[in-house]
C-alpha cells in the first residue's frame, strides 16, 4: 500500500508553486487566461483528492485510471493552452499515471496521452503556427520520453522488490521445512541410539539375569545351597549393575563402567561374563597409561559386550580370546576371536546386535572387520581413527 500523504504534500505543493509562477512572473497578462488557468490548476489537484487519492490507499485503481486520465489530460491541455507555462502540470501528471496504472502497458499509453494533452495545449495556446507545433512537439516528446524511461525503470525497480519479497519467502518457507526435517532427523537419531544403549546394556544384563537366576533356581532344586546362595549374590550384584545402567540411561550419559581407566572397565566386563560359566575368556589389555577419550571407551566397550554376548549365546563357544589396545599410529583396537561355531558373514543376521554394532563403530569414523566361517570360530576386530584418541602412552 503506498503512502498518500507523501504524494499530498507533492501534489499541493506542486499545485501551489505552479500557481503562484503563473501569477507572479510566468504567466500571460490576459487576466481572462490566468483565471482559466488557475482553474486547471484547481480541477487538476480536486482530480488527485477524489479520482487518484483513493486509489492510492486501496490500491487496485480499476474505474479511478482511466477517469483520472481522461480529467488530468483535460486539466494539463486546459492550462497549457490557456498558459504555456501550465505545460508544468504534467510532472505530477505523469508520475501519477505510473502508479496509478499498475502495469508498464497501461503507464506508457497514459503518458502518451498526457504528451498528447500538452501538445494540444502549447499548439492551440500559441496561436497555431509553425514555431508553437514546434515548440509542443518537442516539449511532448521530451516528456513523453523521460517519463516512460523513469517510468520503466521504477517498475523494474518495483517488481525486482516484489519478486525478492517473493523469493525471502519461499527462503523462509524452506528453511522451516528443513528445520522440521532436521528435528525428525534428529528425532530418529536419537532413537536410534536408544535402541542401541538399551541393547548394549539392559537387554544384555538382563540376559544375563536370566541365566543366573536359571542356575539358581537348578542348584536349589539338586539341594545346593551354597552354591545357589553364590549364584544369588551374583544376581543381586547384576541387578545393581543393571540399576546404574538404567540411572545412566535416563541422565543421558553412556551405560558403562565408571573406571576412568579403559582396561579397568574391559576387565570388569569381562569378569562379568567369566561369572557366568559358560566360556573362559583370555584377555589381554593393556591401555591404562593411555589417555582414550570417554566416547572411544564407549565404543569399545559397547563392541566387546555385544561380541562376548555373541559368543555365549550363539557361538556357544568354549574359549574367548580379547585384545585391547592402542596401536603405535594411535588406533585404538579390540579384537575378540572365539571357537564356536562361526556363521558365513556374506549371509543377512537376524536381531539388531551386529547392525548396531557396525553403526556405531561407523558413526565414530572407524571400521568393523567380521572374520567368520561354518564351525571355525569368529573373529571381530574394531579400529578407531587416532583423532578419538588423546596422548598418552600406547600399549
Amino acid at each position: 500500500m503506498l503512502k498518500p500523504r507523501w504524494w499530498d504534500v507533492t501534489v499541493g505543493a506542486g499545485s501551489l508553486a505552479i500557481a503562484v509562477g503563473l501569477i507572479f512572473g510566468f504567466g500571460p497578462d490576459d487576466p481572462g487566461r490566468v483565471l482559466v488557468g488557475l482553474a486547471s490548476i484547481a480541477l487538476f489537484a480536486l482530480t488527485y483528492v477524489l479520482i487518484a487519492r483513493p486509489a492510492l490507499a486501496d490500491p487496485p485503481a480499476g474505474w479511478r485510471f482511466p477517469a483520472f486520465l481522461v480529467v488530468a489530460a483535460l486539466s494539463v491541455g486546459v492550462g497549457a493552452a490557456a498558459a504555456p507555462f501550465l505545460a508544468m502540470l504534467q510532472t505530477l501528471a505523469y508520475p501519477l499515471t505510473w502508479v496509478l496504472g499498475d502495469t508498464r502497458k497501461r503507464g506508457i499509453l497514459g503518458s502518451v496521452v498526457i504528451a498528447v494533452s500538452v501538445f494540444t495545449g502549447v499548439f492551440l495556446g500559441s496561436g497555431l503556427t509553425a514555431d508553437a507545433a514546434v515548440s509542443g512537439a518537442a516539449t511532448a516528446i521530451f516528456s513523453v520520453v523521460f517519463a516512460t524511461a523513469l517510468g520503466l525503470w521504477i517498475a523494474s525497480i518495483a517488481e525486482y522488490g516484489e519478486e525478492r519479497a517473493r523469493l525471502v519467502g519461499e527462503l523462509t518457507a524452506a528453511q522451516a521445512q528443513v528445520e522440521a526435517l532436521s528435528r525428525d532427523r534428529g528425532a530418529a537419531q536419537e532413537r536410534e541410539r536408544l535402541a542401541r544403549d538399551i541393547h548394549d546394556t539392559l537387554a544384555q544384563t538382563l540376559a544375563g539375569l536370566v541365566i543366573f537366576a536359571e542356575r539358581a533356581g537348578r542348584q536349589s532344586r539338586e539341594g545346593r545351597a551354597d552354591a545357589a546362595a553364590e549364584t544369588i549374590a551374583t544376581v543381586e550384584q547384576v541387578a545393581r549393575d543393571a540399576l546404574a545402567e538404567a540411572r545412566a540411561l535416563v541422565a543421558r550419559t553412556a551405560a558403562v563402567p565408571s573406571e576412568p581407566v579403559l582396561t579397568a572397565a574391559v576387565e570388569r566386563l569381562v569378569d562379568r561374563f567369566r561369572a557366568h560359566g559358560i566360556a573362559t575368556v583370555t584377555l589381554d589389555a593393556d591401555v591404562a597409561q593411555s589417555a582414550v577419550d570417554r566416547d572411544t571407551e564407549v565404543v569399545l566397550l559397547r563392541c566387546l559386550q555385544e561380541g562376548l554376548s555373541n559368543a555365549a549365546k550363539h557361538a556357544g563357544a568354549a574359549h574367548v580370546t580379547v585384545h585391547v589396545g592402542v596401536a603405535p599410529d594411535g588406533t585404538a583396537l579390540l579384537v575378540v576371536s572365539d571357537d564356536g561355531a562361526g556363521f558365513d558373514p556374506s549371509e543377512p543376521t537376524r536381531g539388531f546386535g551386529l547392525s548396531g554394532m557396525r553403526e556405531r563403530v561407523e558413526i565414530a569414523g572407524g571400521t568393523l572387520e567380521v572374520s567368520s566361517r561354518p564351525h571355525a570360530g569368529t573373529t571381530l576386530r574394531v579400529s578407531l581413527p587416532a583423532a578419538h584418541v588423546t596422548e598418552g602412552e600406547h600399549a
